[in-house]
């Protein structure tokens, strides 16, 4: 069950659901500014157009293109020059979450942990194997 929140784009008061991260209001008025954004880019001679471009000419905001190309109603196949921001670095991505090089990185991390821990368990597993001899003196 959702909960009540207020918009963030307007402040109303809605029931929050997995369709919508906005009112009914302001998804409507979204979905208006997608319809703009789509027959402006279904126009053969815009289909390469860059973000920039398509925001002069819709005055469409720049973050509700890359919201709508992250849920994939704006594909990157039939649109090359769009894109949106990696959730890591803010590099321009066609898809997925992240770009390469975070990724790339992010690997490299864990690879890193994998080796460290590696390293501690076979300290403490030496550790468990050392003998210790004591010295037993008898007069």
């Amino acid at each position: 069950m959702g909960e009540i929140v207020n918009c963030p784009r307007c402040g109303d008061l809605y029931m929050e659901n997995a369709f919508r991260d906005v009112c009914a209001k302001c998804a409507k008025e979204e979905e208006q500014l997608y319809e703009t954004v789509y027959k402006f880019l279904r126009q053969r001679e815009n289909r390469a157009a860059t973000i920039e471009r398509v925001v002069e000419v819709t005055g469409v905001d720049e973050v509700l293109i890359h919201k709508w190309m992250k849920k994939g109603r704006l594909h990157a196949a039939h649109f090359p020059n769009l894109g949106y921001p990696c959730d890591r670095c803010g590099a321009i991505i066609n898809k997925g979450k992240i770009c390469g090089n975070c990724s790339n990185d992010i690997e490299t991390d864990l690879k890193q942990i994998q080796r460290e821990e590696a390293f501690a368990a076979e300290k403490v597993k030496h550790e468990k194997h050392t003998t210790y001899f004591a010295a037993n003196k008898r007069n």
